[in-house]
Parts: C-alpha cells; sequence; structure tokens
C-alpha cells in the first residue's frame, strides 16, 4: 500500500467525523486527568465568583486535545467560543475585528498561537491585561490613535511549539499546561466510546490492539478505528476483534509500536546511511525526502517518547532499542552467545 495512501488515511482533516468523536464535557474527557481536574476547578471558580475565566495556554504535540479542552471550556462557561488560527491573523485590524465583536465572558480560540505575526502577538498585549486596544485613524500627520475599551474575555491558545512564544506573551496567560501523550489504557477507553458512537461492534482486545498502536494521540486512535472499522466491514463481517486489527493495521503499515512508513524510513535512514547518528536534521530531512519542520514537530516527539531516537548536540543519534527492533546488535554490545 502507498505511503500517500497511508498519509491520506490517518492525517487527512474529516472534520464531520473528528467533531462528532470529540467530547463535550469535563466527564467524558479521557486522559490528561492532572489537567483536566485544574481546568475544571478554574472553571467553577470563575463561575462561583461571577467572574471570567483566566486566560490559558495549552501545548503540546498535535490531536492531544487541546482544541477539544479550549470547547469544553466554553461549554462549562456557558458562553461563546469564537475560532481562528495563527497564520490566519495577518494584522492587528484582523484581530480588532475579532476582539470588538465579543461579549463578556466570550472565549477567543486561537489555534497554532505561535504562528503568529509579532506585531499582532504585541498587540494583545493590552487587550489581555487592561482589556482595551488602541487602533490608529488615517496616516501620516493627521494619524491618530483611539482606545476602545472590550468586554472582559477569555483567549485560549493552543500551540505546538510553545518556545517559539515570546516571555512577555507567555506570562499573560493565567494558567499554562502541557499535554502529554496518552497511555495505552486511557486510549482504549477513547477507541471504547468512539466505537460506541459510531455504532462499531468491538471487543476488548480489537480495541486494544488498536489502542496500542495509536501513538499516544487520540486522533490518531479514532483514524485508526475509522480505518478498522472499514476493514471490518468488507472483510470480517462488522465485526473488530485482535486479528481483525492487526490485519487492517498491517496492511496500512502500522506496527505494533505503531511506528508507520515515515517513522521506520527516518530510522532505517540512520541506521543505514549514518551508521547510527549523530546526523543534523537538515541531512536526515533531505535523505527522506521530508520537511525538517515536519520530522522535528510530527515524527520525532514520538520516536523519541518511545526510546527509538535521541537529540545530542551534535545530532540525531538511534538508541540500542532501535537497533535491536531492526535485527541488529548495537554497537559496543557483547554478542549473544548460542
Amino acid at each position: 500500500m502507498s505511503e500517500r495512501f497511508v498519509t491520506d488515511t490517518l492525517n487527512r482533516d474529516d472534520t464531520d467525523f473528528d467533531i462528532g468523536l470529540r467530547p463535550s464535557r469535563f466527564h467524558d474527557f479521557v486522559g490528561q486527568a492532572k489537567i483536566r481536574e485544574r481546568l475544571e476547578l478554574s472553571v467553577a471558580a470563575a463561575q462561583g465568583r461571577g467572574d471570567v475565566l483566566d486566560h490559558v495556554l495549552l501545548s503540546g504535540p498535535p490531536g492531544l486535545g487541546k482544541t477539544t479542552l479550549a470547547y469544553i471550556l466554553a461549554d462549562g462557561m456557558k458562553v461563546n467560543i469564537k475560532s481562528t488560527s495563527g497564520p490566519v491573523i495577518d494584522k492587528p485590524g484582523d484581530l480588532a475585528g475579532l476582539l470588538t465583536n465579543m461579549e463578556k465572558g466570550d472565549i477567543l480560540f486561537i489555534d497554532e498561537i505561535h504562528r503568529m505575526q509579532r506585531a499582532v502577538e504585541e498587540y494583545l498585549y493590552s487587550a489581555m491585561e487592561d482589556f482595551v486596544i488602541d487602533i490608529v485613524i488615517d496616516q501620516g500627520a493627521n494619524a491618530r490613535s483611539i482606545r476602545l475599551d472590550l468586554p472582559r474575555f477569555t483567549l485560549v491558545g493552543a500551540t505546538t511549539r510553545s518556545g517559539l512564544l515570546s516571555s512577555p506573551f507567555r506570562s499573560r496567560f493565567g494558567t499554562v499546561a502541557r499535554l502529554d501523550y496518552y497511555k495505552p489504557p486511557e486510549l482504549q477507553k477513547i477507541v471504547e466510546r468512539s466505537a460506541r458512537i459510531l455504532n462499531v461492534d468491538i471487543d476488548d482486545e480489537g480495541s486494544a490492539e488498536i489502542a496500542r498502536r495509536a501513538r499516544g494521540t487520540p486522533r490518531i486512535a479514532n483514524n485508526l478505528l475509522r480505518w478498522v472499522r472499514d476493514y471490518a466491514q468488507v472483510r470480517a463481517d462488522n465485526r473488530i476483534v485482535r486479528d481483525v486489527a492487526i490485519q487492517a493495521l498491517t496492511m496500512v503499515d502500522i506496527d505494533e509500536h505503531g511506528l508507520d512508513e515515515m517513522d521506520k524510513k527516518i530510522l532505517e535512514t540512520l541506521l543505514q546511511k549514518f551508521s547510527g547518528g549523530p546526523v543534523g536534521i537538515g541531512s536526515l530531512a533531505v535523505s527522506v525526502g521530508e520537511e525538517a519542520g515536519t520530522i522535528e514537530e510530527v515524527y520525532e516527539p514520538f520516536l523519541i517518547q518511545e526510546g527509538f531516537l535521541k537529540r545530542t548536540p551534535q545530532g540525531r543519534v538511534v538508541t540500542d532499542l532501535c537497533y535491536r527492533k531492526f535485527g541488529l546488535q548495537p554497537p559496543g554490545s557483547q554478542p549473544s552467545l548460542l
């Protein structure tokens, strides 16, 4: 099966599918227990005071529930939420239009907030702290600034690279939370919940197998479930058991560790072309035919988390675990005696 098919199947933006499975209340949100409890407490406290929720910054790899939590916060506060993304906001005027149309307590959700222009980011400072913005009217000698009062609102930002946010901007968020990869038991609960919503017949072993190969990410778990459902519909009488899940996921090159075709290509390239490393991210990206940023943001975090890869000051290096996965003897280790 082609790499393009695998990518399209597992990573495409199926909005209706994603929204249909997205929990809308804290009670239904699985995993991230400490963050969930902290946010739920903040919502209860704000409502008890009749106050506005403090600004929230959610960071972590893609697909872990940052957008879902933003909408759960809006539901918990019983307010409206307006959603946009960092790359869409080109200039301060775009942001002014969003802010002036909000009502008290409303949530402005900005996805990929680290990709906003620096001028736009600085424009948010007074809006977040003092709930005012300055608008410049006319140009040249006739230019003048008008200060507009804003209703008290909550900014919820989501980012996969919190290090790209400036310190002054990051310090203006009252709550900063980083989402981590999920454990297989948590992902299994998510798969089982999604299966109930989709009316999919799946047993415990089938859901556990999907969860084990989902790279610690709920979005991937749901996408894998969708693919296994289609496979079971055509070839397994509409029932997902462990063997059916294994056959379906093997068909799209998802192995028992959750590694896909590109993951294995990165590791094999490091082993075969660079003798295990170290190698710079630029050289690695050229060798595998992928953007350096994509490798850093999409593939590396999981490979490092699972112990197959590590970063050093000299570059990327594979671990002994990676050698063993591909049936190779780690350098410097004693060969086993038969």
